[in-house]
Order: C-alpha cells, then structure tokens, then sequence
C-alpha cells in the first residue's frame, strides 16, 4: 500500500514541478518582463529549487563519449551491450581511433570488469570510477536494472545469482580479466571467484575491492547496526512492498528505491539541507558553476532504483546478520565459498577514513579469508579524509586512489603470451576422481 501511495504523491506533484519550473524561467529569462522586476532572481531560485525536490529523477546515462589514452591522444568511446540480462547487462566501453600509436597501445592495456553495486544507486554512480579507468584499460561494468521493470514472469532474483551473474561475466570476458568491485558487490565478487578457485576455473588476476562489507561486525556504522538491531521478519514485512500496475514489473516483491533515498538522506539530513540551501545562495548570485555542480550530484544521487526483495533479504540475513562469509557457512547453491582456496590472484583492500556505510577494517578483512593469497599479491590502502564516496569518485579518486589501482593492476598483469593460473589441488585431484571415473563407466 505504501508504494502505491507514493506513487499518488509522485503523480499529484508531478503538475506543480512543471509549474515551479516554468515560473522559475519567467522570473529569469532576460527577455521576460517579470525578470526585471525586484526580487525576480530570488523567485526563480526559488521555483528552481522546489522544482528539482518535487521532481521525479530518472536514471542519467554515462555519458562518456570520448576519452584520451597514452600521450593525450583522444579517443571516443561507445557503450555496447555484450551480455543481457533480466536484472542486468553487461557494458563494455568500447574505444575508437585511427590513430596507429593509440590502437596499438590500447590492445596491450589491461581488461577490467567494474562490478557496481545494486544498493540503490544506479551503475551510473560509478562514472567517473569509468572514465579514469579508460584512460588505462578496456572496461566493462555490470549494469544492473531496475527491479519495477523487470517482469514478474522472468521470475525471482537471489544473492545466489548475483554470485552467478559475475561468475558468467568473469567467464566471458576471458582469464586476462581484473575484476574491481565498490561497496556491496565486495562480497558476492568474493564468493564468485572462491568458487571459480574451488572448481579449478581460471581466475581473474587481480580483485579490487572497495569500501565494501566483508566483516561488517567490525567497526559498525548505523548500516551495520540496523541490520543487527531488527529482525529478519521485520526487513521483510516493513521495507519489502509490491510493484504497482503502472510498471512492466508490476506485482513483484522490491525493496523500493525511495525507501531507500530516505535512509540515505536521514544518514545525514543537515548536510543535505545545507547543500540545497547553498544552491539556492549560488542562483541568487548568478554562480552557475557552483549552481552546476549541486545539479549534477544530485540528479545521480536522487536517481535511485528498486532491488528485487529475495536479493536484499538474501544479503541482510548472510552479510549482516549471519556474518556468513566470515564463519565460513555461506553455501551458494549448496557449493560451500572458500576464500582460502584463491591462490594466484592478486589482492587489494581500499578503505576511506571517513566511511559512514562501511566501517574501517570491514574490506581489509577480505586479506584473512584469503589465506592462500601470498603477502607480496596482498596489499592495503587507507585513504586518509575520504568518506564513502570518495573512495570511487571525485577528486581524491582520481589524485591518490585511481594512479595504486591503475599501478596494482600493471603490476600484476600477465600479457597473453603467460599462461593462466592452475587449479588448486583440491580442484585438480577432484577433476582427476572425475576422470577415472568416466573411463570405467566407458569399460563397463
């Protein structure tokens, strides 16, 4: 019932939003009357920012078109669709040049799969995590869809095939692959590569993990101590809602996107309050860079997209109550992850000082799962003054995170002249039993 109220709310402001938009141009176009009047530029700041909280805000594209690689030479870029999913695609950035020192420099640079978390947000968030990386590598990103669009009939998403979904991506892309995951798909990245170890698949060569909640019992943020304080039956039956019929997804069970816009502005509701009001300041005094900057942040964090519920109580009950990983009782589809078992693959733990979702020490846990990761593959950053976002976006991203990601990842590459890493030994004795057993079945 909640759903369907907001989306009578969302429908009866959608009028007045039009209307508040419109009159803040009246009170700002040089060529109407009324923006000569006193006071005018006050009003039109003040119809602009009713108009952008009454709005509804769509998902915004990546809108990376071109991009420069090696010696400032530039490139453009085209988003393609290389695998196809009910809940997600697979991007790839494919770049384009002429340019013969370009084209060969780009076929030498690494392959990336940027895992984006399905937490509200749209991959778009990550983009600026994109276009640092294609500067230095082949890109793709999982793109994951917004559960009200998604067909009943296409039927129930888990955190199972989460784990799937980047197992079968790490398996298209081919064994040159680095696999970077930000915040929530720390975990399910994790269990997918411990699987490929177990089963004697090739793995990535190197995992990046990023602010994400592998121990989430340590250093506990007001995340971490919700999911602890309430039970698995209240989640379902107070934040679990059905779609409305005005959707391709209508009447499939979500944990719908303005639930969670509210707790991501309850986290911190006075900064918010103060950066719409700073707005409102920079359009009164004509700062249209500064106006700019507000728009641009918010209509990404704004946008925000519903979460199949069968995924999100799937991930409260194993990563936050359970602490499934950790105590090494997580089974995906009866197949127990074993972290242990990653041997060849390279590892690195990023956290931000000042993370407020996932606390210090929860991504660096990651390095005592994965024992058998020698020392010199397993490394650890702390970047000092950077909250959560920072980590994967903005300027302390591209000065002092992006240049070890993209040094780490150099460092680890093996060209296509290197082979692959082995299976383990258990992945090979078992491939063996396998074996010997198919040839006596052949006998008999």
């Amino acid at each position: 019932m909640l759903y369907h109220l907001y989306e009578t709310q969302r429908a009866l402001m959608a009028p007045f939003s039009e209307f508040a938009s419109a009159s803040a141009k009246l009170y700002d176009h040089p060529l109407s009357p009324f923006a000569h009047l006193p006071m005018s530029q006050r009003f039109s700041a003040g119809f602009d920012l009713l108009h952008r909280l009454a709005k509804e805000y769509e998902k915004p594209p990546f809108d990376i078109t071109t991009v420069k690689v090696g010696p400032g030479i530039e490139v453009a870029v085209q988003e393609q669709v290389a695998i196809q999913k009910p809940f997600c695609r697979l991007l790839r950035f494919k770049r384009f040049t002429d340019d013969p020192t370009a084209l060969a420099l780009m076929k030498r640079q690494p392959t990336v799969l940027v895992v984006a978390p399905l937490s509200g947000h749209h991959s778009t968030l990550l983009r600026d995590t994109v276009k640092s990386l294609l500067h230095d590598h082949k890109v793709y990103i999982t793109d994951w869809t917004d559960a009200r669009m998604v067909p009943v009939e296409d039927g129930p998403f888990h955190l199972d095939d989460y784990v799937d979904y980047v197992r079968e991506f790490l398996r298209h892309i081919g064994p040159k692959v680095h696999v970077i995951s930000v915040c929530q798909p720390t975990v399910p990245v994790l269990a997918a590569v411990s699987l490929q170890a177990t089963a004697g698949d090739v793995l990535p060569q190197t995992m990046t993990m990023m602010g994400g909640p592998i121990d989430a019992r340590r250093s506990p943020t007001q995340v971490n101590d919700l999911a602890v304080q309430r039970s698995h039956s209240w989640f379902e039956n107070n934040v679990i809602y059905r779609v409305p019929q005005n959707y391709p997804g209508a009447g499939r069970r979500v944990y719908p996107g303005f639930l969670q816009h509210t707790g991501f502005v309850a986290m911190n509701p006075d900064r918010h309050a103060s950066s719409h009001y700073d707005y409102f300041l920079d359009l009164i005094r004509g700062d249209e860079d500064s106006a700019d900057a507000h728009r641009k942040f918010y209509d990404e964090y704004n946008a925000v997209l519903d979460m199949p519920a069968e995924y999100y109580l799937d991930t409260i009950k194993t990563v936050f109550q359970d602490f499934a990983l950790m105590n090494g009782t997580w089974k995906v589809h009866g197949k127990p992850v074993r972290p242990q078992d990653i041997t060849g693959t390279a590892l690195l733990t990023i956290e931000g000082e000042l993370d407020d979702i996932s606390g210090s020490g929860q991504t660096k846990a990651a390095h005592d799962l994965c024992s058998g990761i020698p020392a010199e593959r397993s490394l650890h950053m702390d970047v000092e003054g950077a909250g959560h976002y920072g980590i994967f976006s903005g300027r302390r991203w591209r000065e002092k995170v992006y240049p070890q990601v993209r040094e780490f990842i150099a460092r680890f590459h093996q060209g296509d002249s290197d082979t692959p890493e082995p299976a383990p030994a258990p992945a090979r004795k078992a491939a063996a039993k396998k074996a010997v057993a198919k040839k006596a079945a052949r006998r008999r």
